[in-house]
């Protein structure tokens, strides 16, 4: 049961961003995505994403007032959507309804994750790790199991009317499906250890081939099951930090039924490739998530990994249509490459709202919107992994407006 005081007060944030998502600016800048992923060359939208809200209360605004636990994270999507218009909007579209993650479980590997943490901000889930060697041999890698994914429509109903009863009349509660993540290496380096990732692919490649085969039957297995249970979606709020909007999904002849594989965006990326060649990271991952991510309509690869030496292997992807470039990645040689290709996804540094500098941030927009526009990309800006502001939410909220200075210079 909901308090009704937690009813009042989710009914009075409601009525706020629904208010917000009545704005015709919601739809302009979603249309404006949508082109910019048709790679037509629109002025980029910015996003922020990633946020360490535990650094960012400004007057209460992101306190919770609520009781119950299913109250307080529909309060804290209000209050930050709320929040994020007033102080950080950038291109943020706002939706006209209350959108809740369907439900499912999945049964273990067979093993779970080892390892020492060291934290100087306990509110803060960005930590440092070290991690137990787990998969040292060929043996261990081939005892991992497939994963069960069972979906819970009892609690995806349950939650939904639990939802709709506190929002009638202000906006509905709908259910939504989740994305295709292709990032077995983030995994098995919490497995391994990254320093072992790294000496098996010099020591021992068999292992590492072993290992990423066995991790590409396991994510293979649980998208699977994931697209016959009805779980999937087209409809997403972002793409993994990136505009997600899109003409080209679901497929033409999708029929309103189950959601398959070529009606979504495939995620993928090797973070742990950033201190490796181009050529062993298309031998040690791009040729295993190959087979999969040609299955869906279409692909968008790279996070914080530098990808400049490795556009050429990713152009030989049928369905890629995005390209991450990360700030540790040269500039001018991406978007030569990139051309009107693919979209540009480009990754601001995010130390730069942990200690904010005008000019910094001024000169690295501009030097990317000069190369963009001299190669006719389609790009967009999207800063994310910001663990800290250093408890100065202005550092945020000056990025923000800096980074539309600039642009507004040229569009």
């Amino acid at each position: 049961m909901i308090p009704n005081q937690d009813k009042t007060i989710l009914r009075e944030l409601a009525k706020q961003v629904s208010e917000l998502a009545a704005f015709d600016v919601n739809r302009e800048r979603e249309r404006r995505i949508r082109d910019m992923n048709g790679l037509k060359p629109v002025r980029p939208p910015v996003w922020v994403h990633e946020i360490p809200w535990h650094e960012m209360d400004i007057d209460d605004e992101l306190k919770l007032c609520c009781s119950s636990s299913f109250a307080q994270k529909m309060e804290t999507h209000f209050r930050r959507e709320i929040y994020r218009w007033k102080h950080i909007q950038a291109d943020m579209v706002v939706e006209q309804a209350y959108y809740m993650p369907k439900t499912y479980t999945e049964s273990s590997i067979g093993i779970t994750i080892k390892e020492h943490t060291v934290a100087t901000n306990e509110a803060n889930h960005i930590i440092s790790h070290h991690y137990e060697d787990q998969l040292d041999t060929e043996d261990k890698v081939e005892a991992l199991k497939l994963p069960v994914v069972t979906a819970d429509a009892e609690a995806d109903k349950k939650n939904l009317e639990m939802a709709n009863d506190i929002l009638d009349g202000i906006m509905p509660a709908k259910l939504r499906g989740h994305i295709i993540y292709f990032a077995p290496w983030d995994v098995i380096s919490r497995y391994r250890g990254i320093e072992n990732c790294f000496m098996d692919m010099i020591g021992d490649p068999d292992l590492v081939h072993k290992t990423i085969g066995k991790f590409t039957e396991i994510y293979t297995a649980r998208f699977t099951q994931m697209q016959e249970q009805g779980l999937l979606e087209f409809n997403i709020p972002d793409l993994h930090c990136t505009p997600p909007y899109t003409d080209e999904l679901p497929a033409p002849d999708y029929d309103g039924g189950k959601i398959r594989f070529k009606d979504v965006w495939f995620r993928g990326m090797a973070q742990l490739f950033s201190s490796a060649s181009p050529a062993m990271q298309d031998e040690f991952n791009l040729q295993y998530l190959r087979p999969f991510m040609e299955k869906c309509g279409l692909s968008y690869y790279g996070c914080c990994e530098p990808l400049d030496l490795f556009i050429p292997y990713l152009k030989k992807i049928p369905n890629m249509r995005k390209i991450g470039v990360s700030t540790w990645a040269n500039i001018r040689s991406s978007a030569e490459q990139i051309g009107g290709d693919y979209v540009y996804a480009h990754k601001p540094n995010p130390a730069s709202a942990a200690r904010f500098d005008k000019d910094t941030v001024a000169r690295e927009i501009e030097d990317v919107v000069k190369a963009a526009m001299e190669n006719k990309c389609a790009y967009e800006f999207v800063l994310k992994d910001i663990s800290t502001v250093n408890s100065r939410p202005q550092n945020l909220i000056d990025w923000v407006k800096t980074a539309n200075e600039v642009i507004d210079k040229y569009y």
